[in-house]
């Protein structure tokens, strides 16, 4: 026999099944690393196939919108922007958007009461990324774009990548989730939309699994599975954008934070139209402690011909909106509508967590150290802005972040909360 012409014993084969197995390790490894993509290293397993399909669509997601950028700024705080032609924009990957191009803008905005606090309009809103005077091309709208270090970053499942917890983010009467605000709000029947001025504070985050927000939250269904939000306003989260910074941010779910929503542009939904504004980009400067103050002013409306919920800068441009077909209840209209903060309290070393809500400092400090809210308003059924008279105010553990307001004729209706955390009466 052939096998035994040189007098010599023959090795064992390697099992077949042995070889495929390895091939197929070594795929996953490439595929993990970013197969030469040039967005670094992706360091963590993949605990299951689909932690692995979550972060392919991730990067093929990452690499259409470099593909289809007509013009890329590199922000020197560190944020790559793509300007990405708005039809192409991540919006038009949902099932109900496909194929559709950005709605134009609304003839009718909401009307301001006589009432009213006087408000100046927002000519310009500070960025990091468009202090050099940049912005992107008329047709396309500004994207951050998501690096590999911001998935490396993530401690949770991909699939879950750019939302948060389960049933999270709208207070209630418990804050077992670790979820702590200090907010007014309003319900009623029926609201159409929210406007308040919040001024921006660079926040104290203790650690990568906490952040600090101030926001207005728009909201309808209830504490259930069926609950539906849409949020704006500025946001401090380390795991999710790599630093300290108060950023621009949005936020939407149908579903009580379940399956559905995201924060920014990471998910299909929000339709961005305004190509001076980077959804998720540092806001700067920031307000200073005895030092000179910065907000920004944030519309929430319903347009009444179309349906679809716009985000407004102060009575200065849009930024795009939310469609109705999003949405369950808020297809038709809001119950309640929120204005505040909320944290995250992790409690690191079984304590409360230092991580500062708003400022850092407590209400009773007052103008130039503490946190506000002012001209806070609703739109009624008739597209009209009304202030929030009815505004009941509310902080889940006062001693770690409070809340206190009031009115006059300057700043309508106004707050200041938010607080440092772990003190001495919040151990």
């Amino acid at each position: 026999m052939a096998s035994s012409c040189c007098g010599k014993r023959p090795r064992p084969a390697v099992p077949l099944l042995l070889v495929l197995l390895l091939v197929v390790s070594c795929a996953l490894s490439v595929s993990a690393s970013g197969g030469g993509r040039g967005n670094g290293t992706r360091t963590a397993e993949f605990r299951s196939g689909d932690e692995l399909r979550a972060y392919q669509s991730i990067v093929a997601q990452m690499d259409r919108m470099k593909k289809a950028s007509v013009k890329t700024i590199q922000s020197a705080d560190g944020d790559i922007i793509h300007c990405v032609p708005a039809h192409l924009q991540p919006a038009f990957d949902h099932p109900t958007l496909r194929g559709q191009k950005p709605e134009p803008e609304p003839e009718e905005r909401p009307k301001t009461s006589a009432d009213a606090a006087e408000e100046e309009g927002d000519a310009v809103f500070p960025q990091a990324w468009s202090d050099g005077g940049e912005s992107c091309p008329g047709g396309t709208v500004p994207i951050r774009r998501t690096t590999d270090s911001d998935l490396r970053r993530h401690s949770g499942s991909l699939r879950r990548y750019g939302m948060k917890p389960h049933a999270a983010g709208v207070r209630r009467d418990s804050t077992s989730d670790g979820h702590e605000h200090a907010v007014g709000y309003v319900t009623g029947d029926q609201f159409y939309g929210a406007k308040a001025s919040l001024n921006v504070w660079p926040a104290r985050v203790a650690s990568a699994a906490e952040f600090s927000l101030s926001q207005i939250w728009v909201i309808s269904g209830t504490f259930g599975n069926d609950l539906n939000t849409i949020e704006a306003g500025w946001q401090v989260s380390p795991q999710l954008y790599g630093d300290n910074s108060p950023r621009f941010f949005t936020y939407w779910t149908s579903d009580a934070y379940q399956a559905t929503g995201c924060y920014n542009l990471h998910c299909s939904g929000f339709v961005q139209t305004n190509r001076r504004i980077a959804i998720g980009a540092a806001i700067s400067p920031a307000s200073a402690y005895n030092g000179r103050q910065f907000d920004i002013s944030l519309l929430i409306w319903k347009d009444p011909r179309r349906g679809h919920w716009w985000l407004q800068l102060g009575s200065g441009p849009l930024v795009g909106y939310w469609p109705s077909s999003l949405f369950s209840h808020l297809g038709g209209h809001a119950n309640m509508v929120q204005f505040g903060g909320e944290v995250v309290n992790t409690r690191p070393s079984g304590s409360h967590t230092p991580t500062q809500m708003g400022s850092g400092h407590f209400p009773r400090e007052g103008f130039n150290r503490a946190a506000y809210f002012r001209n806070v308003q609703v739109v009624d059924w008739d597209n009209n802005l009304l202030p929030a008279r009815d505004l009941r105010l509310v902080a889940d553990h006062p001693a770690c972040y409070g809340i206190q307001g009031g009115y006059n004729r300057a700043w309508g209706n106004y707050f200041y909360y938010g607080g440092p955390g772990r003190n001495v009466h919040c151990p």
